[in-house]
């Protein structure tokens, strides 16, 4: 169940490194007070960003879920998910992070560890495009030679996979001009001829193919069929203390994702308060497909990736950057 893509309703968004929507403001959601299990709960701090990527968190704070497994959580909204590995270990517990936030921190000689999983990418259920007008005259990736691509975050991992795709097709990355964009400003961007292409997240990649716009595949999965995406991080100290702390997150998540299957309509009643997202948009926003176990093999095709690309040049060993459940 763990592996089931939720696909009536997301993210990266990302990213992210990308995951740029409209969210609340930076005020903190609280476990609500729960007298007969106060003594034994564990306090626990996370930041996510304010899209459906991190929805089961969300679920298992509102239903009591977390509060279930012993855990009082406290989440905190933030819009730029590339300050949280500085973080973890003094505000945070647990942070939002992608394959390429998480390497760069660690190469920069941070001690950040992957914790739990959160989402894949698969051929399945793909959540990002790479989207070009349909009179442009780009049939595919090796048309974007020289061109310009709007992206999110140049730095961030759907760049990073968007260059690494293009190379795969022979198209040098040196000759992309990469232009930053917030995810609803993108389609005006690419109509106005201001950019050849965009790196489109879900729900803008499907409004925007629905407007006559023409996708050329989900770069993401040139790194594989199914692709770490983003995913909790802690400081590395913290979590090889806490390894029992790190198994009832997972756990309580697991539980969650059951819970949104069975229940759809609470489900997307959560979305709505968290994302701030229209309840027209909310019913349609596709979910990623979650999974929240995660291993050392899943980062390693990141630093690979990034090893190609010349933006990782320091030593990463992947067995020490994941510190999980026992």
């Amino acid at each position: 169940m763990g592996r089931r893509a939720y696909s009536v309703g997301l993210a990266a968004v990302a990213l992210a490194t990308g995951f740029l929507l409209a969210g609340p403001a930076l005020t903190q959601e609280k476990a609500q007070d729960r007298p007969q299990t106060a003594q034994q709960m564990t306090p626990v701090r996370a930041a996510y960003v304010p899209v459906a990527t991190w929805l089961p968190a969300w679920v298992a704070l509102d239903k009591g879920i977390f509060a279930k497994h012993g855990l009082a959580v406290t989440l905190t909204p933030i819009q730029n998910l590339s300050l949280l590995p500085g973080t973890v270990g003094r505000q945070f517990e647990f942070a939002a992070s992608t394959p390429t936030d998480l390497l760069k921190a660690v190469a920069g000689g941070l001690d950040v560890v992957a914790s739990a999983g959160e989402a894949i990418e698969v051929k399945s259920n793909p959540t990002t495009q790479v989207i070009v007008r349909k009179e442009g005259g780009i049939k595919s990736a090796a048309d974007l030679k020289g061109k310009a691509i709007a992206t999110p975050t140049l730095g961030g991992v759907i760049h990073v996979a968007t260059l690494y795709w293009l190379k795969k097709n022979g198209v040098d990355p040196a000759s992309i001009r990469g232009v930053e964009v917030p995810f609803p400003n993108m389609g005006d961007q690419l109509k106005a001829g201001n950019v050849d292409a965009v790196e489109a997240l879900e729900p803008f990649a499907g409004a925007l193919i629905a407007g006559g716009n023409v996708s050329l595949g989900d770069p993401l999965l040139a790194a594989g069929d199914e692709v770490l995406f983003p995913f909790w991080i802690s400081d590395g100290k913290w979590a090889r203390a806490n390894r029992p702390v790190i198994k009832a997150w997972i756990e309580a998540l697991t539980e969650t994702e059951r819970d949104m299957i069975a229940n759809p309509a609470d489900t997307r009643a959560i979305l709505a308060k968290y994302s701030r997202l229209p309840p027209d948009v909310v019913q349609k926003v596709p979910l990623p497909t979650y999974r929240f176990t995660i291993k050392p093999e899943e980062l390693g095709v990141w630093i690979d990736v990034l090893k190609d690309l010349g933006q990782l040049t320091v030593p990463v060993d992947q067995t020490k950057i994941v510190v999980t459940a026992p």
